[in-house]
């Protein structure tokens, strides 16, 4: 993300970084008892092997976000599941496109996937427009599709930035109409969050990315799922869904 506002950070910080946001992560998660999907790119895995670990000792799921972050061909679904379950010693069954850029369903099918989860239904100025698809689960090319969860009618984003800007009860409110209209919520971050993101001249971000990072981050996840524990919700990983489903 710096690099998007034309600051440079090494990839030493990066690790270091998306490391100690991961581990709050899993602090959070292990708290409250409740199961995940992460998405790691195989440069991060391979390069952070310790949270890698933790992650499949706590029976999370572990799915493919490529192999790189900034770089992409098709060659990579295949090569980063390959890489991936070597790592994990798993079956890699899902896949997310960094930036949830569009990807070919079958290249992602052919590569062994059964589902692919990079689709925000919705509009963000400057990344995608995809008011087109469809707001909740669907199979095409026969694998599954499992949008990220929007809000019923608008298609209000329930993403990361959501949650750092909006006031906690209005977040709860739009997570709770959409479960009632669609069953389920599915909803994302990422590590970085959770650390401190407000020194400008180091990151770069404007005040709607930095807000609510760090502690406050943590602070809010905690009670958002406490909440929604109160409210009799399930959670689980996104293999446990399809399953499901």
């Amino acid at each position: 993300m710096p690099l998007e506002y034309n600051k440079e950070i090494s990839f030493e910080d990066q690790m270091e970084i998306s490391i100690r946001g991961t581990n709050h992560i899993l602090d959070i998660l292990d708290k409250h008892q409740i199961k995940a999907t992460f998405f790691s790119t195989v440069i991060f895995a391979q390069n952070a092997p310790e949270v890698i670990k933790r992650l499949l000792d706590s029976k999370h799921e572990l799915a493919s976000h490529g192999y790189f972050h900034s770089a992409f061909d098709n060659t990579h679904l295949a090569l980063s599941r390959k890489v991936l379950q070597a790592i994990s010693s798993q079956d890699i069954i899902g896949f997310r496109m960094p930036r949830m850029k569009p990807v070919d369903e079958n290249e992602v099918r052919k590569a062994g996937y059964l589902y692919n989860s990079s689709i925000n239904p919705t509009w963000i100025p400057g990344r995608y427009n995809n008011l087109s698809r469809p707001r909740t689960i669907f199979e095409t090319a026969g694998i599954w599709q499992i949008p990220a969860s929007v809000s019923p009618i608008l298609r209000f984003p329930l993403f990361w930035l959501s949650f750092h800007n909006l006031p906690l009860a209005i977040y709860v409110w739009l997570s709770k109409i959409t479960h009632k209209k669609d069953g389920y919520l599915n909803i994302y971050f990422h590590p970085w969050e959770f650390t401190d993101l407000n020194d400008k001249e180091r990151f770069g971000f404007p005040g709607y990315v930095s807000k609510n990072s760090g502690t406050k981050m943590i602070e809010r996840m905690d009670k958002f799922i406490a909440v929604l524990k109160k409210k009799n919700y399930t959670f689980g990983t996104l293999s446990e869904f399809i399953n499901i489903n």
